[in-house]
């Protein structure tokens, strides 16, 4: 019988663990939205930075969070201060100062110097042709995330033209992560 409980007891605990993000690539990212349109959501993070290890341990392990990532956006997992060769509108990105083996902070990546990245983390939002939509500086709990991966998904976004249009969405928005 106890045996019977505390396998049942793992069954539910099992269920209850975070459900992944599927990272990729930008380059899968944009490979993947000729077959399937689809918005692209991107973690601009630097191994160094402390708030971008908080996002992906406090953030992204949120079950709620991955599965909403998951379902309405191609996940993009890319260091701003790496090595990386990366094709973007017909122009390639490299980092020509990247130190390898340098510890701590190394040069910034031209696509996230093109993207006007100036604090990690950042989380950056494309339109399912790859277009740019936004970049968000800061670290977010995933209630303060729900509110931009909402309104990016559902293209309320397009209607907030003016900052008192931004806050009344804020007002009224219904958050639903716990």
């Amino acid at each position: 019988m106890k045996k019977l409980l505390l396998l049942g007891l793992l069954l539910v605990v099992g269920s209850m663990t975070a459900q992944k993000i599927n990272w990729m690539s930008m380059e899968e990212a944009l490979a993947a939205q000729e077959k399937q349109p689809k918005k692209i959501f991107m973690d601009v993070y630097t191994t160094w930075c402390g708030p971008c290890k908080l996002l992906d341990r406090n953030t992204f392990s949120d079950a709620q969070v991955a599965k909403f990532i998951n379902d309405n956006y191609y996940a993009v997992k890319f260091n701003a201060e790496g090595d990386e060769e990366l094709t973007y509108q017909d122009f390639t990105y490299t980092n020509p100062n990247y130190q390898p083996g340098r510890k701590g902070r190394n040069s910034q990546h031209l696509f996230a110097h093109a993207l006007k990245i100036t604090g990690y983390p950042s989380l950056v939002f494309f339109k399912e042709d790859g277009t740019l939509i936004q970049a968000i500086a800061g670290y977010k709990t995933p209630q303060q995330l729900e509110i931009f991966l909402k309104m990016i998904a559902n293209d309320d976004y397009k209607k907030l033209t003016t900052a008192e249009a931004w806050q009344d969405y804020q007002e009224n928005f219904k958050g639903t992560f716990k």
